[in-house]
Parts: C-alpha cells; structure tokens; sequence
C-alpha cells in the first residue's frame, strides 16, 4: 500500500500509533473501530467471547513452574503461561476469536489475514471453518518454506494461502498484500490482523484480546506465590504476546515488564520514529529511508515495525526491551526441551532464553513469569536442519 494519507488523531500512544491511511480505507477502519466500542464491554458479546476461549481455546491455561529450569539457573523461581497448550498452539487464537465474533456482528463472510510463523494464520484458518467463512491467508514465500507444516494445516482447514514473492518474501511483504486486498474488496473484507500492529483501531483490539494472558497470570501467580512476579518476560516482533502479558501489569510500578527481541530484527533497540503499514512505531530504517530488511531464524519475529504501544512502553521507560541472538534462542530452545520436557516455539525460546540468564542474577525468592506464546512443533523441522549443519 503506497498511497499517502493524512493523519488521524486517534488511537494514540504518545507520539506513536494513529492512522495514516487512504480516505477510502479509513472508513472501514473508523466503522470497525466503532464497532469495537459497541461491543468490547457489551455483556452478551463478553459472554460469547468467554464461551469460546473456555470451550473452544481451553482456556484458562496453566502457569506452570519450570523447577528443573530454575534449579539449573540457580536464582528466582521462572514461572511458564503456557499459551502453547492454546487450540492451534499458540496465543493467536485468543484475538482471532475475539475479532471473528466482531466480523460476524458486522455481516462479513470473507477474512483475510496475514502471517509470519504461520500460526495466526492456523489460528484464523480454524475460526473461519468453525464460523462458515471464507478464508484467505497471505505469507511470505520465505515463510511458506521454512513454515511448510504450517501452509498444509492452513490448507487442510479450508484457507487459501497466498505465497508472496514481493520484497523478501516474509512478514512484512505479507501484509503489504493483505492492505492491498483490503483496499480492493473493503465493502466485503473483515482483515483479522493478528499482531498489536497497523493503524487504530488495530493495537487496541488485539490488546483487549490478548490481554486475557495477564488476566490470569496475574491471578495465578497471586495463588501460587501470594505475590506479584518480580519481571514479565516475552519476546517481541509485532508485540502481540508481549503486550497481552504485560497488559494487567503496566500499572503494577514494581513489576518490570522485558521485551525480548531478536537482534537479527531489533526494531525497538534500534529503530527511529517512522510511519510503516498506515501507523507510526519505532522501525528500523535502511539508509534511503525504507524499511529494513530483517532476517531472525523465528518468523513470527521477523518484521521491522513493533506495535505502537510497545514503542511508547519503550521511550517512557516503563518497559524494557533486549536482544538475544538466533544461536542463544536455539540454545534456549533445546534447553527447555530437555530440562522441562516443553519444546516451545523459536520466537518463545528467545524469551526463555533471557529469562534464564535474569534468573541467575535474582534472589531465589523472586518470580519471573515468561510468557510460552507457543509450542515448537512447527520449528522442529527447520531446528533440526540448523543443527545437522
């Protein structure tokens, strides 16, 4: 999407967020913001939507105390939310439902989506087969090979993937094509967008979405310890994991919430102010002003923009964010797995990974929540092919 539009005022998170879009966009956007207000605090939509993330997602999901991960760190004890144990693996399907609920109030039968990973893609594939509605799922080509099982689930639920070539063939020239086939077929398109990204009111649907991870962290981890962790720690590409662990604790001062990136796509480390997919966020920048090419061995992670939220979460101070290496994440992933018995998922692992090493620096009376945003069957495939080189 190349054309130039105005800013909206709205949605905003400091200097970051907004919407720069198309007039002809914008109002899809502005009607399905509207919608939105209708129904985020409505009862019987609230109902439906805790219906589904019980009886269809399973929901609540343990917090489960990773002891031999602990024991071996030798400091604060680090406690898993298990967002792999989700339907479909992963924490995508908390906001895809919460969004399909909202596309079946407002009449629509044709989603579109776009994925990295694969697994928001999975995720929308399975609501749209529950719900009756046509399914279209734009991916990056890189992605589609290193994510095959992923594109064979998407298929086998009933979507049509789309392989794009544009670009570098990952996640950000995957949305490029879905607000493409938005402006095209906005009168009877609903584009489920799976991270705390875009214009508004984007950021702010999938954190009211996502934001049922630390709803209940919270509350479990009051049971289990009868206080609040010391940190909450999940990595970050778009931020959709992130801020949905961090959401019930950003007004907790004494709870430090730590972003974890790749450094193959550092985006809030390094990244400047910059207007990228219709809202402005902290984006890496190549010498000519455009986005930066990235290159993480996670693909959910792989994307030169971060929600605008976490951009301000950052500039502020209440947040922190770090990086960890492809090698430590693939460390960190073969770890949990022997020591716990938990494969998780590559973007999951660089949050462990740095979890661990801020464990053996705290007191042992000290917690650390680390947010499990999925399971690493998709990644056994491709961990496997990088160790046998």
């Amino acid at each position: 999407m190349t054309e130039r539009a105005e800013r909206v005022e709205t949605g905003l998170f400091g200097e970051f967020g907004g919407s720069y879009l198309p007039e002809d966009l914008q109002k899809v956007l502005s009607m399905l913001a509207d919608e939105f207000e209708k129904y985020r605090n409505d009862p019987e939509f609230e109902e439906e939507f805790r219906f589904y993330l019980k009886e269809y997602v399973g929901r609540d999901n343990p917090l489960t105390f990773a002891g031999n991960l602990t024991e071996k760190a030798g400091g604060a004890k680090i406690y898993l939310k298990r967002e792999d144990l989700n339907h479909t693996g992963a924490h995508k399907i908390n906001n895809v439902i919460g969004q399909i609920l909202l596309a079946k109030r407002m009449g629509v039968k044709r989603v579109i989506a776009e994925t990295g990973a694969g697994q928001h893609g999975v995720a929308t594939a399975t609501a749209c087969a529950m719900f009756g509605m046509e399914c279209t799922v734009y991916m990056g080509k890189v992605d589609t090979e290193r994510q095959a099982l992923n594109v064979f689930r998407m298929e086998l639920l009933g979507a049509n993937v789309v392989a794009v070539e544009k670009g570098q063939g990952r996640l950000k020239d995957a949305v490029d094509e879905a607000l493409n086939d938005l402006v095209e077929n906005y009168e009877n398109t609903f584009y489920l967008l799976g991270s705390a990204v875009g214009p508004h009111p984007f950021p702010t649907m999938v954190k009211h979405f996502q934001s049922i991870i630390s709803e209940e962290s919270k509350r479990q981890i009051m049971e289990k310890e009868g206080k609040l962790p010391a940190a909450v720690v999940a990595c970050v590409g778009g931020g959709s994991n992130a801020i949905g662990a961090f959401s019930h604790y950003i007004d907790e001062p004494d709870v430090r919430l730590i972003g974890v990136e790749p450094e193959e796509a550092a985006t809030i480390t390094n990244g400047v102010p910059a207007v990228i997919h219709g809202f402005k966020c902290l984006t890496l920048l190549d010498e000519n002003g455009n986005p930066q090419p990235t290159n993480s061995i996670a693909a959910g992670l792989d994307y030169p923009g971060v929600g605008p939220e976490h951009s301000y979460l950052s500039t502020s101070g209440r947040a922190e964010y770090v990086t960890v290496s492809g090698q430590e994440s693939l460390e960190a992933f073969q770890e949990l797995s022997k020591t716990e018995g938990i494969i998780p998922a590559l973007e999951s692992a660089h949050a462990v990974a740095h979890a661990t090493k801020l464990a053996k620096v705290l007191p042992k009376d000290d917690v650390i929540i680390v947010n499990l945003s999925g399971r690493g069957d998709k990644d056994v495939a491709q961990v496997y092919e990088m160790l046998k080189k």
